[in-house]
């Protein structure tokens, strides 16, 4: 099997080019720029072209396909020259729709929690040594890729809902058709394609409705857009609601009650109980007893760039978060506030999103940062540019946000300043939360 790559360089799709070169297929890539981790990654598989760029002479009919990658334009010349050899044009969801139909498919939709539960789930299916397949959005400790494809019968997708390529403007959850399915939550999301929030759920309906009759639907019965678009388009489906389990912080961890005995958890914040719960529901359907997966998830420390530690020295302990939806940074900084009620909470927040950078979408954020101590917004003039958005005035990005003590910096070396005045000599210990889908612009701490 002979691929092609159009735009190899990202998150997702260099890791699915190395996934399919170890399972012995002939891959080749392009793209006009590839940056750390892809670049490594590709370079140690031998798969990082020779030269940056588009070059339509590698499209050719020996070709079994080609993959087209998020961010490759309309114009883009090697997609042109394989149009007009009549090659067969895949968008990433797509091919792994083809590579796994004939397996069981067990996709994670929803607007937040998608990675943590399908890591939660990967991490248990490894504990119990089931044979998988995955898809995952983040680096997931015991697991060298985030792509794995080969003969297991089973596959466990996160699904996105953002569309799958220029060509093919679907949400990629619509390719899917699980046969099991987590939906954790709506709240209105990449509104550069989803203008209204009814748009944004209409997604979701039409997910619903696409679904096999008699497949599982495992959904958070505390969301009531949730609940009522599963009472609507849901009717043929098998229904496994799940809520946020009771539990306690007891000498620094969080603990359940279950009735297996009680269970202490690595993981904190109730967001993360209810995947954890969405997991336990899924991998019940899979064959693990309760007793069997909460002896399994102790274990589990989270996925990459959600709620993960990044410093711990005297008096300061620091997190990292993929926040950046409204919902999401509410949920997140009520974890960490409930986790360390002691401390002083200071949270930086920036807008790298075109949601979040723009501004008829940024009154959603209000009251969002109320529970910090301290608590900075940041967006930069380089990001704006680079999505084609118009300025921002910063006193409308406070206004927005609806509190009058945030401050909002532009420029990354004030925004470290800042922290250092908030971290260095505080009166008690700090805990610093950093939420965002970027990296303040390579701002370290």
């Amino acid at each position: 099997m002979r691929l092609h790559f159009i735009a190899i360089g990202g998150a997702i799709m260099h890791q699915l080019a190395i996934a399919l070169h170890k399972k012995g297929y002939t891959i080749t890539g392009s793209d006009d720029e590839i940056n750390d981790p892809a670049r490594t990654n590709l370079e140690q598989q031998g798969l990082l072209p020779a030269a940056m760029g588009w070059f339509p002479d590698k499209i050719t009919t020996g070709l079994d396909g080609v993959i087209l990658g998020m961010h490759a334009k309309g114009d883009n010349p090697e997609l042109i020259r394989a149009q007009e050899l009549g090659l067969k044009v895949y968008s990433f969801p797509e091919y792994i729709y083809e590579a796994a139909k004939d397996k069981k498919r067990v996709v994670i939709a929803g607007s937040h929690g998608k990675t943590t539960t399908t890591s939660m789930i990967m991490h248990v299916l490894r504990e119990h040594g089931k044979d998988f397949d995955y898809l995952v959005g983040a680096k997931v400790e015991g697991f060298d890729l985030s792509v794995r494809i080969s003969d297991a019968p089973v596959i466990i997708l996160e699904g996105d809902e953002y569309p799958a390529s220029v060509i093919e403007k679907r949400p990629k959850i619509h390719f899917y058709h699980p046969h099991i399915s987590v939906l954790t939550g709506i709240a209105w999301d990449h509104v550069n394609v989803f203008p209204t929030f009814e748009n944004y759920k209409e997604q979701f309906a039409i997910y619903l409705r696409d679904m096999e009759p008699g497949s599982a639907l495992v959904y958070n019965a505390e969301d009531r857009d949730v609940v009522a678009l599963v009472e609507q388009e849901g009717k043929n489906l098998q229904h496994i609601p799940y809520v946020t389990p009771n539990f306690k912080v007891q000498n620094d961890a969080v603990v359940l009650a279950t009735d297996s005995g009680n269970v202490a958890l690595q993981i904190f914040g109730g967001h993360n109980l209810q995947n954890m719960e969405a997991a336990r529901k899924v991998c019940n359907k899979l064959g693990i007893e309760d007793a069997d997966f909460y002896r399994s998830i102790t274990g589990f420390t989270g996925a990459a760039r959600r709620l993960e530690k990044i410093k711990e020295a005297e008096g300061l302990i620091a997190y990292r978060d993929f926040a950046h939806a409204p919902s999401k940074l509410s949920a997140t900084l009520r974890a960490v506030r409930e986790r360390y009620p002691e401390h002083k909470l200071v949270a930086c927040f920036e807008l790298h999103t075109f949601s979040s950078l723009n501004e008829s979408f940024l009154g959603e954020y209000a009251h969002s940062m109320d529970a910090c101590d301290a608590g900075a917004v940041f967006f930069s003039a380089h990001a704006l540019a680079l999505k084609g958005m118009p300025p921002l005035d910063p006193e409308q990005v406070k206004q927005h946000f609806a509190n009058e003590s945030l401050q909002v910096f532009q420029d990354k070396d004030s925004l470290k300043r800042w922290i250092d005045e908030n971290t260095d000599n505080a009166d008690k210990p700090v805990c610093l939360l950093l939420m965002s889908s970027g990296t303040f612009e390579g701002m370290t701490l």
